[in-house]
């Protein structure tokens, strides 16, 4: 998994995520008042703007923030994240068309944990015409629907090994490039073929064998990944503009106008009814989304004119934040869970300075240099940001705070620093490479950091790359790393999904054995003790285990100082004072537009 894009500027695995990032502060983010009489109003058209940062409306493989957002109108999955003030509740997964949580006790786990048997609810309408009933086989046919060579899911890891016999379907189907353009070749490989771990049981009932206990399994089937997938999608080339204007809705809100990076229009589906939905609701009429405002400044003055009402995807300029904070306006809200944004990464395969990251001691003296205040004030302050010494930020499995490179008030040592280096072999200093994002907040977080190494003996040159190169063009490309084009960076992480998800953060970041071009283990870390821990910790059948292997492994990484965690970082978002009731949502990073309503309509 690389990390999804925050639809912020679509900046990959955070990229320009900066300030839409995750986290406490006011709670999950709710609006202060309500209507006039404080409850849920009907009626009016909720007017969402922003540059686009949706990359796909096809909830099987859209890989977005802002995607995940918009889905949440249209798209049902077993299981879902209630809109709720409290964070970790926010995060927990909850029944939403299965009919009820599995557990061993009631027999939807097997005491192996390996077998799920999950009950439908019934009454769950597609806005086709005539109405047709969700069932088993809708949910069966999205996991065939994941390999299919057009637009296959964009993580296939959470579930290609894990779910059994999908691996054995999807290679084949993946690789038959004769189908990226055949729907009807693509409908019968679906038909024809079978997962052996994914069947229906009946309408109603749907089993999962899994080819090892996994504790997070019910947190995967709460991806937008995993939503049903309606017959009729056969018609189309998945992640086409054909199958975009022509989508199937089961939520609260359907697509009923669509021009491809300038608008969409969703209006109520009719056939939804809130007795089969237990987290949706369908307060506004209609929902505008109007693409191609490319500034913050300017969807932030729309919002505060009360032209528009929520951006989808440009953060609240910093220049704003001071001034909205000091006259405490009601409309700004600060969001959890909190996530790590931007981190210090190292170059483990840099030669560069007689292979100098690779050497422990100069590691441990940079994790000392850094004032991570300093950094923190670049994205608004200690109000939305707080330092950070773990590879795990809170309110994720596996936290626990404590901290092996203790500074006074984390502004940096550059006393320690200086001596650990001396340790290390370099007494008079040396020299490195430091690629930046040329964009938003990234070059002052270089300028920063480079400030605090300077000041202990380690002359930092900036090696500036577009913002739209920095993932995928440079620190995911191996001959880069190996070269030594760079030796430090500071890249972002945004997971999946909250809560139980050590598979979404650790894994993807940490496991050496996945080092390769498109990597998210930008360094090239690899740690035997580390990756046995992953194992324990993604093998784990409960939650609790899994959080003690995930927190040792955590400790393991802090040990060989992989990364200098530098904040765990808040989500500043702003809505229009016509909002009311907006609740965060953060597998989205946005507000849940199924449960907000206007005043004055």
């Amino acid at each position: 998994m690389i990390g999804r894009k925050s639809g912020l500027t679509a900046a990959a695995a955070i990229g320009t995520l900066a300030l839409a990032l995750a986290a406490c502060g006011g709670g999950s983010g709710s609006s202060s008042s309500g209507s006039d009489d404080g409850k849920p109003k009907k009626g009016g058209t909720l007017r969402i703007i922003g540059a686009g940062g949706q990359d796909n409306l096809d909830p099987t493989s859209a890989y977005s923030t802002a995607s995940s957002a918009l889905q949440r109108t249209y798209s049902r999955q077993l299981f879902a994240y209630p809109a709720s003030k409290d964070p970790k509740a926010a995060s927990t997964p909850v029944p939403d068309v299965a009919a009820s949580m599995p557990t061993a006790e009631n027999g939807g786990i097997s005491a192996d944990g390996l077998t799920y048997k999950i009950q439908l609810r019934h009454g769950v309408m597609w806005n086709t015409s005539p109405p047709r009933e969700m069932v088993a086989g809708d949910f069966v046919r999205a996991f065939k629907h994941m390999c299919n060579p057009a637009s296959p899911v964009g993580a296939p890891n959470y579930y290609v090994p894990n779910i059994k016999g999908m691996q054995s379907y999807c290679d084949p189907f993946l690789k038959d490039k004769k189908l990226q353009q055949d729907p009807k070749g693509i409908a019968d490989y679906e038909n024809g073929h079978e997962i052996s771990g994914v069947k229906a049981l009946d309408n109603y009932t749907i089993q999962f064998v899994l080819t090892k206990p996994a504790s997070d399994f019910i947190s995967l089937l709460g991806m937008t990944f995993a939503s049903a997938v309606p017959v009729e999608y056969y018609q189309y080339v998945p992640g086409s503009t054909d199958q975009f204007k022509h989508l199937v809705s089961a939520g609260p809100y359907q697509i009923t106008s669509y021009d491809p990076n300038k608008s969409i229009v969703l209006d109520k589906n009719p056939n939804w009814k809130k007795e089969s939905d237990p987290l949706h609701n369908q307060w506004v009429d209609r929902i505008t989304v109007t693409e191609g405002q490319g500034s913050p400044e300017a969807v932030q003055q729309q919002l505060e004119g009360g032209s528009a009402d929520i951006s989808l995807d440009q953060p609240v300029p910093a220049s704003a934040l001071g001034r909205l904070a000091t006259k405490n306006d009601p409309n700004l809200t600060v969001n959890g869970p909190p996530i790590s944004n931007p981190y210090l990464v190292f170059n483990l395969k840099s030669p560069n300075e007689k292979k100098a990251m690779q050497n422990l001691k100069v590691r441990q003296a940079i994790e000392y240099a850094i004032n991570k205040v300093a950094l923190a004030k670049v994205y608004g302050g200690p109000k939305y940001n707080t330092p950070l010494n773990t590879i795990i930020p809170p309110d994720s499995v596996g936290y626990q705070d404590y901290n092996l490179y203790p500074t006074n008030g984390s502004q940096g040592d550059p006393a320690k620093c200086k001596q650990l280096l001396s340790e290390a072999g370099y007494p008079n200093g040396l020299k490195i490479k430091a690629a930046y994002r040329q964009a938003g907040n990234h070059p002052a977080i270089f300028q920063s950091y480079a400030q605090d190494l300077q000041a202990c003996g380690i002359t930092v040159t900036g090696v500036p790359v577009p913002q739209a190169d920095f993932y995928s063009q440079f620190l995911q490309k191996t001959d880069n790393t190996i070269a030594g084009k760079w030796d430090v960076a500071a890249p972002g992480w945004v997971p999946d999904w909250f809560g139980n998800n050590g598979r979404a953060v650790v894994s993807p970041l940490f496991d050496g054995r996945n080092w390769a071009d498109g990597t998210s283990n930008y360094g090239g870390y690899d740690s035997p003790v580390t990756n046995g821990l992953i194992d324990k910790a993604l093998e784990a059948k409960t939650v609790d285990e899994a959080a003690n292997f995930w927190h040792q492994a955590d400790q393991q990484i802090m040990k060989d100082a992989a990364i200098v965690p530098f904040m765990a970082q808040k989500t500043p978002w702003y809505h229009s004072s016509k909002v009311k009731g907006a609740t965060w949502l953060p597998i989205a990073q946005q507000f849940d537009f199924t449960n907000l309503w206007l005043s004055g309509s």
